[in-house]
């Protein structure tokens, strides 16, 4: 079974006492705990904390587990348990939260006869009540003038950033166009494989609309050119072209009037099926960094924002870690400096999240247990619970990287 249970409590006490502090601080924050997938006797579970009160600059979360409950591993926090009583603290990156900032950690956990989300949570060993109230204290690191911001995380899960204040009333509609491969795709059918794009929509405002035209087991060159990439290699090594027509799926998104537009965006991922050998998925390093300018360019005539991602990581482990598998990164890489665009590194946040979710070691068997959760009965395509969180990880790089996209988040 997996479930995805979400659960927000306000709480308050967001700090100690402090010798000689003048002004009062005003506490409180708001907790989701969502448990993100579930099988028999494990779980996985996501925890964001958004502070309500003013600036902390280190947090304790406690809350009780039912009988049988425990945590097996933790990430962007150090956790602890004793009996039923659970402790997370800040890890060295994430200790500051600003006034309105968020901060999240997740971990992987055991269950015998029930799986219960907390009733109750205590942050730096106070009752948590419902609503920001003043308190004479602060964090011990704090200034009384409580100036202290966060420092931007570099972890892939993690976000101090404060939400963006501006009021999605006054915010344009935009569109956000995906051009990618099966790890990007919308489910075909059944529960797997499902691309990281489908659940992408949900992480921002009404304001969006997600187009997802990535398409299974296409490289960018038949992703642009189907059905017209033939068998045949030319002198040069790649696949003949012919007609040099593009795609349906490309000129249709090239269209004035129903393809993109003035202030949208295009999310373009590729580098997984590119590297075959055989015609016609086969492109060669300089051809593929060709195309990806050749989008760019397009996107950008029309007043469309290009972001270019570095292929979504399969799972592949030494030991207990994670590790990369995938190439085109420094083509993508020096395609997106070609064409002045960001780039989104998801090829090292995909591993590196794999290593703190501990999906390694595992024994190849992707139908149980956490990787099964999160992986589809192979090493590369996701079920639902991975898809999510793959997504979380684009989303959390465009407000770690600032991108304009920031101020559509939810």
């Amino acid at each position: 079974m997996r479930a995805l249970i979400a659960v927000t409590l306000l709480m308050v006490g967001l700090g100690v006492a402090v010798v000689n502090q003048a002004s009062a601080a005003a506490a409180g924050c708001s907790v989701a705990y969502k448990v993100t997938n579930q099988w028999q006797g494990g779980f996985g579970a996501d925890v964001t904390v958004t502070n309500l009160g003013d600036p902390v600059t280190a947090w304790t979360l406690g809350w009780t587990f039912a009988s049988g409950q425990s945590v097996t591993q933790a990430w962007n926090a150090t956790v602890t348990q004793s009996g039923t009583a659970v402790t997370a603290k800040n890890v060295s990156y994430n200790g500051s939260i600003a006034t309105g900032g968020t901060v999240n950690f997740g971990f992987n956990g055991a269950w015998t006869t029930s799986n219960p989300v907390p009733g109750a949570f205590t942050v730096n060993g106070v009752a948590c009540t419902g609503s920001p109230t003043a308190s004479p204290c602060a964090t011990p690191s704090q200034s009384a003038s409580h100036s202290t911001s966060p420092s931007a995380s570099t972890s892939p899960s993690a976000s101090t950033s404060p939400k963006p204040s501006a009021s999605s009333s006054t915010q344009p509609k935009i569109t956000i166009w995906l051009a990618g491969d099966s790890t990007v795709a919308n489910p075909s059918g059944g529960v797997c494989p499902v691309g990281w794009g489908s659940q992408f929509a949900p992480l921002f405002n009404a304001n969006v609309t997600v187009k997802n035209q990535a398409v299974a087991g296409r490289s960018i060159q038949t992703w642009m050119y189907d059905p017209n990439v033939t068998s045949t290699k030319d002198g040069s090594g790649e696949c003949v072209i012919s007609p040099n027509t593009y795609s349906t799926r490309w000129q249709g998104m090239l269209d004035a009037s129903t393809g993109m537009k003035s202030g949208d965006y295009l999310f373009i991922q590729f580098g997984i099926n590119d590297g075959d050998s055989a015609c016609p998925r086969h492109v060669g390093s300089a051809r593929y960094k060709q195309l990806l300018g050749v989008m760019a360019a397009a996107a950008k005539q029309r007043g469309v924002k290009v972001v270019m991602l570095t292929a979504v990581a399969a799972i592949t482990c030494s030991g207990s870690t994670a590790t990369g598998n995938r190439g085109f990164l420094t083509e993508t890489n020096d395609a997106a400096s070609a064409n002045g665009v960001p780039v989104i590194d998801l090829h090292k946040l995909s591993y590196t999240y794999y290593t703190g979710a501990g999906l390694c070691p595992n024994n190849g068997d992707y139908t149980q247990g956490a990787v099964g959760a999160f992986f589809c009965n192979d090493h590369t395509h996701f079920e639902t619970a991975g898809a999510v969180q793959i997504a979380k990880l684009v989303a959390t790089a465009v407000r770690n990287q600032k991108l304009d996209l920031i101020g559509y988040l939810k």
